[in-house]
C-alpha cells in the first residue's frame, strides 16, 4: 500500500489537477486531504467495479455524508474494528476472511473491507452500502460478501449486526455439509438455538444470498457448506458472541464423539429453557412446539444419520467399557454356532 503524504499533495496541487483519484492500495494521510481541501481538488475513489465513490454520486450524498460520520457510525466503526480484532486472535479468520456488518439506517449499513486482515482494521477504512449493496460512502472497497448479510437484514427485521467467519470446529461440520445436532448444551439453546445449514454456493453470490433467506428468520447461526458461518445479532457484539458459542459447540461435539455413549437434554428440560430464552426477549422458531416435536430425533442418531458421519456413537457398556454392545443377531449366531460345536464333540 502506497501512502499519500502531505507533501505528496502539495506536489499533486502545483499539477493543476482538480481531481485526485485512488484506489484501496493507497492511503491518503490526514495532512494530505487538508492540502486537497484547502485547493479546492476532489478525492476521488475508485472500486474497481463502477463508477467511482464520490459524494456526488448519488442523489441522497449530503445525508449519506452526514450519516457516515454521525456520533453512531463512529461508535458502530470503533465497535466493528474491536470484534474484528477478536475474531482474528481467536483465530476465527485467516489471511484477510471474514466479514462484519451493522445496520446504520433502515437502508444504509456499514461494512467491513475486503482484502484487509480483521485483525487489523482501523474505523477510516469502513465502507457504507445501500439496500442493493452499493457502495455510498468510504474509500475502501466493501466486502464481496455483503450481499449475504443483505439477504439477513431483508428477511429478519430485528437483525442489527451479522458476522461472517471461518472458525476450525464449526467449518468442520461445514465440510462435511453436517448440521450440528440440538439438545446437547443449555448454553446453545438459549443463546443461539438451533444451527442452521446452508448448500454450497459461491461466496459473495446471488445464490449463496438465495439460499440464506429462508433460514435467517429461524437460525440466528447458519453454518455455509463447504464455508464458514454466518451469524445475526441485536448488536455487533451480540453477533460476534453467537459466532463464538458455535464454535465452542461444535468443538465439544466432535470431541464427544469419541467417548462411547451419548446422552442429552430430556424434552420437558428443553421447555424449561426455552421459556427462559423467551423471558430475555430472544428469538426462537421452536416457540409453542410440544415436547414431541422438540425432542423427534435423538441428537446422536441425527448425527450418525446425517450424511459424512465416519465414525457412530455407540451405547455405553459398563462390563466391557471399550467395547461396543452386540446386537441380538450377533447373539443368538454366537450361541448356536457354539451349541452346535458342544453337540459335535458330545457325539
Amino acid at each position: 500500500m502506497r501512502v499519500f503524504s502531505q507533501k505528496d499533495a502539495a506536489e499533486f496541487v502545483k499539477t493543476g489537477a482538480r481531481e485526485f483519484r485512488h484506489t484501496r492500495e493507497t492511503m491518503i494521510t490526514p495532512g494530505a486531504r487538508d492540502v486537497f481541501s484547502e485547493a479546492s481538488v476532489k478525492i476521488v475513489f475508485t472500486n474497481g467495479e463502477s463508477a467511482p465513490v464520490s459524494p456526488e454520486t448519488s442523489a441522497l450524498s449530503a445525508d449519506d455524508a452526514r450519516l457516515f460520520s454521525s456520533p453512531e457510525a463512529e461508535r458502530l466503526k470503533k465497535e466493528i474494528c474491536d470484534i474484528g480484532r477478536r475474531m482474528w486472535m481467536r483465530e476465527y479468520c485467516d489471511g484477510n476472511g471474514g466479514n462484519i456488518s451493522a445496520r446504520l439506517a433502515p437502508n444504509r449499513f456499514l461494512c467491513t473491507p475486503t482484502g484487509v486482515s480483521k485483525g487489523f482494521m482501523t474505523p477510516d477504512m469502513l465502507c457504507m452500502v445501500d439496500d442493493k449493496g452499493h457502495q455510498v460512502a468510504g474509500t475502501w472497497k466493501r466486502s464481496s460478501e455483503i450481499r449475504t448479510h443483505l439477504a439477513i437484514y431483508e428477511t429478519t427485521p430485528e437483525a442489527a449486526a451479522a458476522c461472517h467467519a471461518h472458525p476450525c470446529h464449526a467449518g468442520a461440520f461445514a465440510i462435511k455439509g453436517m448440521q450440528p445436532p440440538p439438545r446437547l448444551i443449555p448454553e446453545l439453546e438459549v443463546f443461539v438455538g438451533t444451527v442452521g445449514m446452508a448448500e454450497y454456493k459461491t461466496p459473495g453470490s446471488h445464490e449463496m444470498a438465495e439460499s440464506i433467506k429462508p433460514l435467517a428468520p429461524q437460525h440466528q447461526s447458519i453454518i455455509m457448506g463447504n464455508h464458514g458461518v454466518i451469524t445475526w445479532g441485536k448488536s455487533v457484539e451480540d453477533a460476534y458472541f453467537k459466532m463464538e458459542i458455535t464454535d465452542a459447540y461444535c468443538r465439544q461435539v466432535i470431541l464427544a464423539q469419541s467417548i462411547p455413549g451419548g446422552s442429552s437434554i430430556p424434552c420437558d428440560e428443553i421447555e424449561k429453557l426455552l421459556e427462559i430464552k423467551k423471558s430475555m426477549g430472544l428469538p426462537d422458531a421452536r416457540y409453542g412446539l410440544k415436547p414431541a416435536e422438540l425432542c423427534e430425533v435423538d441428537p446422536w442418531t441425527q448425527m450418525c444419520g446425517q450424511r459424512g458421519c465416519a465414525t457412530p456413537v455407540t451405547p455405553f457398556n459398563p462390563l466391557t467399557p471399550d467395547a461396543p454392545t452386540p446386537n441380538p443377531a450377533e447373539i443368538e449366531s454366537l450361541v448356536q454356532r457354539i451349541t452346535e460345536e458342544i453337540i459335535a464333540k458330545l457325539k
